[in-house]
């Protein structure tokens, strides 16, 4: 079996300091602080002349408008999913059912796949 060197593991850019652990510190430091350097200049940058939220979108609250009624609401799909959970049903079918969005507009689905016999009885099945 052949010996393991540590020349082997070594990266290149630390073959020439295998023995002086200062040497190696400085190196690594040096990488590190190269790519701190380059997020720090990132950061400012986007910070300076990154578009915010509120650039980016043009966004409007709804109005009610009594002859659209609730079209102006996109349709929304709320699923539910659980896993043998009896415990947690109800809350959070309720909690589902209680959002407050048009409920011509709102699709809620529940995703069971419990084991359980009881469940199945529950639901139906």
């Amino acid at each position: 079996m052949e010996k393991l060197s540590t020349m082997k593991l070594l990266p290149e850019l630390l073959v020439g300091a295998q023995y002086d652990i200062a040497r190696q510190l400085m190196l690594i430091w040096g990488q590190i602080r190269a790519s701190l350097v380059y997020m720090a200049i990132v950061v400012a940058f986007n910070k300076l002349f990154g578009k915010t939220p509120e650039k980016r979108y043009k966004w409007e609250p709804f109005e009610d408008n009594v002859e659209l009624g609730s079209s102006i609401y996109p349709l929304v799909l709320v699923q539910v999913p659980m896993f043998n959970e009896k415990e947690v049903y109800q809350l959070s079918i309720g909690a589902t059912c209680g959002l407050s969005w048009s409920s011509d507009r709102i699709v809620i689905q529940v995703l069971d796949d419990s084991t359980y016999p009881l469940i199945k009885v529950i639901w139906g099945f």
